[in-house]
């Protein structure tokens, strides 16, 4: 099922096909450097480079014999380049390939990851400045609490995607990384130039130090990147399907032309979208403790690691890929509803303005106990008799006594809930 979520970009690194051609970009580079160094002739390098090549299907042919991926590539490369195939993987272990290549996988994959990100913070912006004054209700514990802005929530959306192109950032310069240091990475059968040269020609840094495989507190990292990105993009999501329910509906992810919501209720617009967020982002989230398990390995490596990693590392770059792309296409071309948003404000009859009433008789010399007992009587009134809030508190002698008509009506008014937004959007857009 993997599939439906694959773009085809993502889909790409995570192919055989590209996996065989980064660990032949790893074994090339490390015949560049033996050359270097003398221990390959120049002709026999030249060859190498003309004739290295490798079939997918030739591989997995010869795998189903031997059992080892590795040793399969290499025999499919060696009968392609013939007797200079001698000088290929000289000196080096299985994972001296794997591990790099993992690492030049994920950094595609980052790039890419990173890319999206920057393109939805773009589409946040542009929303967050479209309804910068446009009023809605802010909810706290999903009651109605005090008016603010729809462009104020996508504000806060917008510099959490910042914070994850920031990690993301971290993410590429911890997996940066390749190993060449042979079977427990000592270099016994290698020179430690081999390593450096060949991973500068792949645009990695050699790990200070490592044993048969890169420590996994790196991908892990690369994993919680991912699955800290899910996580916010499902709160983006359950945010808008609480915003599409009915009693709500301020908001609607997209629904094209010809799509259907329901078989037998042809009524319903759902928000499968958003839903279908919340449910992968939790795989991504799953995958992460799967790479915490992977961490201890026995002494110097097992693989009780790789079996794990060749499901849970594609997958989630995959499915945060997906989800990321969805959240993009909802926020572009979801339907808002300001009147909606208008009218929510008023459904409670002035209570969202209760704050305002307190403050206005404690400026007035009442105690704050006292205030909070007039103004919490009323709107209890209010609420449970579907009064009106204003009406409530004006009969109040005790208001009536402090407050002259025109310092109510400015309790009642909207345009103090919008007053501040400018210098917030000036704070974050500097």
């Amino acid at each position: 099922m993997i599939e439906r979520y694959t773009r085809p970009e993502m889909g790409a690194v995570w192919t055989e096909t590209n996996r065989y051609r980064k660990w032949l970009d790893v074994e090339i580079a490390v015949c560049e450097a033996w050359a270097r160094l003398g221990k390959i002739p120049a002709a026999s390098l030249r060859r190498i480079k003309a004739r290295a090549g490798f079939s997918a299907a030739r591989i997995d042919a010869i795998e189903r014999v031997v059992k080892h991926d590795i040793i399969a590539f290499l025999t499919s490369l060696a009968e392609k380049v013939g007797p200079d195939s001698r000088y290929i993987h000289l000196g080096l272990t299985s994972y001296d390939v794997v591990d790099t290549a993992l690492s030049l996988l994920i950094k595609e994959s980052l790039a890419k990851i990173r890319r999206d990100l920057v393109a939805l913070r773009k589409i946040i912006k542009s929303q967050a400045l479209k309804h910068k004054m446009t009023p809605t209700i802010g909810r706290t514990h999903g009651v109605h609490a005090e008016p603010i802005t729809f462009g104020f929530k996508l504000l806060v959306w917008h510099e959490e995607v910042g914070s994850h192109i920031d990690r993301v950032d971290r993410a590429l310069a911890v997996i940066n990384v390749g190993r060449i240091s042979g079977s427990v990475g000592t270099y016994i059968h290698l020179d430690p130039r081999v390593e450096t040269i060949a991973l500068r020609r792949l645009g990695l840094a050699p790990a200070r130090v490592s044993t048969q495989v890169l420590q996994r507190d790196r991908h892990d990292e690369v994993l919680s990147a991912l699955a800290l990105l899910a996580s916010s993009l499902e709160k983006f999501a359950v945010e808008i399907r609480h915003l599409q329910r009915t009693e709500v509906l301020e908001v609607e992810e997209p629904f094209t032309k010809g799509q259907k919501g329901s078989s037998s209720m042809p009524h319903k617009k759902n928000p499968v979208r958003c839903e279908r967020i919340s449910g992968l982002a939790r795989i991504v989230r799953s995958n992460l403790q799967v790479a915490l398990e992977n961490i201890p390995l026995w002494h110097e490596r097992d693989i009780s690691h790789s079996s794990a990693e060749r499901v849970i590392i594609p997958d989630s770059f995959i499915l945060t890929d997906y989800i990321l792309a969805e959240t993009a296409d909802i926020i572009r071309n979801w339907r808002v509803h300001p009147l909606r948003m208008r009218a929510n404000i008023d459904a409670t009859r002035g209570l969202v303005v209760s704050q305002a009433v307190l403050l206005a008789l404690t400026s007035k010399g009442m105690t704050r106990e006292e205030a909070y007992a007039v103004v919490q009587a009323s709107s209890f009134k209010a609420w449970e008799e579907g009064l009106d809030f204003r009406d409530l508190v004006a009969a109040d002698p005790k208001v009536r006594k402090l407050l002259t008509e025109p310092e109510l009506r400015a309790c009642f008014s909207l345009a103090p809930y919008l007053g501040k937004i400018d210098a917030i959007y000036k704070k974050v857009f500097r």
